[in-house]
């Protein structure tokens, strides 16, 4: 029996669930972290805003026309804004159309929302670009969450080999066990 119980370990049992508790506990901690990073407001100074002034080749019919400020990288969803819109009729003339028979979604798709259709449409609209920090903290965002994806596909087969690792501990001690016992000698 051992008397002098400094220098032991909890045991394999009490290191594996501490191993796996101090990873939650990890992994919650870095998600706060990133979470808070995402959501500050310190983030949006330095902010800026792009402006589009008669874009051409647009239509306002039945269909929805995409913006080409809706492709910016660094666009922020939801910060379009029409300012102006006028189509050229058949005749040449411009025709100027109340802002109000169009809308526009948060992704920059401008949609006709009168029963009037019109081609060779020009917009004019104003939206909102990320700063760099911004952009940073969101590619932060989605890599730690495809990083966390990929890990916790991978936790059924951590948990297996922690499992047999137990399991083959726990086999070691009965055999030094049954060696110590002197139950191996056969005699009859």
């Amino acid at each position: 029996m051992l008397r002098n119980k400094k220098a032991q370990t909890g045991g394999l049992v009490t290191g594996l669930v501490f191993s796996i508790a101090t990873l939650i506990v990890g992994i919650i901690i870095a998600f706060l972290v990133v979470n808070t990073l995402t959501d500050a407001d310190l983030l949006q100074d330095g902010r800026t805003t792009g402006t589009v002034t008669n874009e051409t080749s647009s239509w306002l019919n039945e269909t929805d026309y995409t913006t080409t400020g809706a492709s910016a990288a660094k666009l922020v969803s939801g910060s379009f804004t029409l300012t102006a819109i006028w189509a050229n009729d058949t005749g040449g003339y411009n025709v100027s159309i109340p802002i109000a028979n169009a809308t526009v979604s948060a992704a920059g798709v401008v949609t006709n929302n009168s029963v009037v259709t019109h081609d060779n449409v020009s917009l004019s609209y104003t939206y909102t670009l990320k700063t760099d920090t911004e952009l940073s903290a969101d590619g932060m965002n989605t890599n730690f969450t495809s990083g966390v994806d990929n890990i916790s596909t991978k936790i059924p087969t951590v948990l297996l080999i922690a499992a047999i690792v137990l399991i083959l501990g726990v086999l070691v001690l009965l055999v030094a066990t049954w060696q110590r016992m002197g139950m191996g000698s056969g005699g009859i």
